[in-house]
């Protein structure tokens, strides 16, 4: 059922992983699909692939999101529905994390998402739907993983406050939550058997979850059947929170 007929979708960092599968299958139910990455050649072929618009647009870079920002206002208008999606993960203790990587993470996770957020929200149209990916990593305190847990918090923190702000618009605003979703970011990050099953250990559903498993919450917040939904974080980890 194309419950979405007529919508207007955003997606940052939607040439792959999540993004990828929230493009496609916001396209599937119906939304106009405007996907946006850093490397030229991934944004391309993905948008080739989803039949969707492609924007080259870095996320750590404020000039970048008030560009986006003017072209798809110029050449869309108004958009339905924003999907801040676009994200890095790197590791290391807080003893020996590096102010560089700090900063890189923090400029596309945190302060990124929130300029998106901030640029976007005077083209959003009455009753959009707005959509923060943040991660279970928020709750579960995973070692090595300070910052990304600390930029994923400070994101849901935001989501709340805009959910009020935007509430007189009608706009709703809501986080989603995965829990170790298999990606081409588990294989960046160098995803061993070990690793692997250690991470499997902690999910009582025991596996990892599938793009196009979060892909289809993100669907769900985006149609009219949530339409009272506002404020609020789903976890989507196959039960690694509880």
């Amino acid at each position: 059922m194309k419950n979405l007929e007529g919508k207007i979708a955003l997606v940052t960092g939607g040439n792959s992983g999540i993004g990828y599968s929230a493009a496609k299958e916001l396209k599937e139910n119906g939304a106009q699909v405007i996907i946006t990455g850093r490397r030229r050649e991934a944004v391309e072929k993905a948008a080739l692939e989803l039949n969707v618009t492609g924007l080259l647009a870095d996320q750590s870079s404020l000039p970048d999101i008030d560009a986006l920002a003017k072209e798809v206002a110029e050449k869309f208008g108004k958009i339905d529905i924003l999907l801040i999606n676009a994200g890095i993960t790197k590791f290391s203790t807080i003893e020996l994390m590096p102010e560089t990587i700090f900063d890189e993470m923090m400029n596309v996770n945190f302060k990124g998402a929130y300029f998106t957020l901030s640029k976007f929200i005077p083209i959003l149209n009455e009753n959009a739907s707005v959509i923060l990916l943040s991660s279970t990593s928020a709750h579960i305190s995973p070692p090595q993983a300070s910052v990304y847990a600390a930029s994923k918090a400070a994101l849901n923190a935001v989501m709340k406050i805009a959910a009020v702000e935007l509430a007189s618009r009608k706009i709703r605003v809501n986080a989603v939550s995965p829990g170790p979703v298999a990606t081409e970011i588990m294989e960046k990050i160098g995803l061993t058997q070990t690793l692997e099953d250690h991470i499997v250990s902690s999910i009582p559903l025991s596996r990892f979850g599938k793009p196009g498993e979060v892909a289809k919450l993100i669907a769900f917040l985006s149609s009219e059947d949530a339409a009272f939904i506002t404020g609020s974080e789903y976890l989507i980890d196959g039960g690694q929170c509880i």
